[in-house]
């Protein structure tokens, strides 16, 4: 099944959904999506890493007769109670809330634990007892740990570099366990550097590109963790909302209890996404034509990261619709909005 069918299908036959983490970023790109498709979704967030904003934002591109199809609830999936009252009813759960962040698991391990083993746990009990019909979550490629290969292929990973990605591996143990145990249908989506609008651009543990549109936007230094030749598959954030919803809808039965990639399988060196973005910017707004400035290599990174995803493409039907520098120029506006003239 191709998306196109996909969402045909959601339209003439609507579901319920709930998406946690909905005020994050991706949760958020999630919401708007099935919206748009007329469906009816409950979000739960506790605003922990998530942002009013980001819904206030899919509030204004949905009609308001398809913004009377979302409920929100705020509140915490470590808190089980608060898991049961969110699935009542739900047919599928994309479950995107967590703690995000190497840096972040490094300083506050249990904290970690707590919401992306705690969390997650709460949430695949309080689905299997309401019997939801398929349960998809974001994985993480920081599961492939230590394992040298390239491209990355989901059935040979190392050892973990950081708390998070112990946690990110451990979703995938105990949604395999219930698939087995309980016969639940689970689907896990190893994300690959998502990027795009409405990712969180402050903060410690912001993620590189919308710190560095920020940066060159404001003519701040922009500061590379190591010598520039580290690389990841970014992946816009269009490509992974794709690859929920093909995973929602899949009829096939190899498909399900199952994890996949989700990139575009590209590598980038953290060199050429600078010049990239500066080029983006560049072609919109005056910038310096200043290079970055290196510091140390950071506890916990790896040095390269590649996936295969044609696991995805042969069982679900994935096909990316953006390539990075696509993607980049997809979120530059966004950027642009959020911070030309605020410096």
């Amino acid at each position: 099944m191709n998306i196109g069918d996909c969402e045909k299908e959601l339209i003439a036959s609507p579901r319920a959904w709930l998406i946690t983490g909905v005020a994050g970023f991706i949760g958020s790109n999630l919401l708007a999506r099935l919206l748009r498709l007329e469906q009816t979704v409950v979000g739960l967030d506790n605003f922990s890493t998530g942002h009013r904003s980001n819904l206030e934002a899919v509030r204004e591109l949905v009609t308001p007769a398809q913004w009377q199809r979302f409920t929100f609830i705020e509140g915490d999936i470590c808190i089980f109670d608060t898991c049961r009252m969110a699935v009542n009813g739900v047919e599928f759960v994309f479950h995107q809330a967590a703690l995000g962040s190497v840096p972040r698991s490094l300083l506050d391990p249990i904290g970690t634990h707590e919401s992306n083993v705690n969390g997650f746990l709460n949430m695949l009990v309080a689905a299997r007892d309401a019997k939801v019909q398929r349960f998809i979550y974001a994985a993480s490629s920081s599961t492939y740990g230590d394992h040298p290969g390239l491209p990355k292929v989901e059935d040979k990973i190392g050892q973990p570099l950081s708390p998070y990605a112990v946690t990110k591996y451990v979703n995938e143990l105990y949604a395999d366990i219930f698939a087995r145990c309980y016969g639940m249908q689970t689907i896990g989506l190893r994300y690959f550097n998502i990027f795009g609008p409405r990712q969180d651009p402050e903060g410690a543990y912001a993620a590189v590109i919308p710190l560095w549109f920020k940066a060159i936007i404001r003519h701040e230094p922009v500061y590379i963790y190591g010598d520039g030749e580290t690389s990841r598959d970014f992946c816009f954030v269009d490509n992974a909302v794709q690859a929920n919803l093909l995973a929602a809808c899949t009829r096939d039965p190899q498909a399900v209890n199952q994890v996949y990639n989700v990139a575009v399988g590209q590598r980038t060196t953290l060199q050429e996404l600078f010049e990239l973005i500066r080029g983006e910017v560049g072609g919109r707004l005056p910038v310096r034509d200043s290079e970055p400035v290196y510091r140390d290599f950071r506890a916990g990174d790896v040095r390269h990261s590649l996936a295969d995803v044609s696991k995805a493409k042969r069982l679900l039907g994935y096909q990316p619709t953006h390539t990075v520098r696509e993607g980049l120029k997809a979120a530059a506006d966004y950027y642009l909005s959020l911070f030309a003239g605020d410096g």
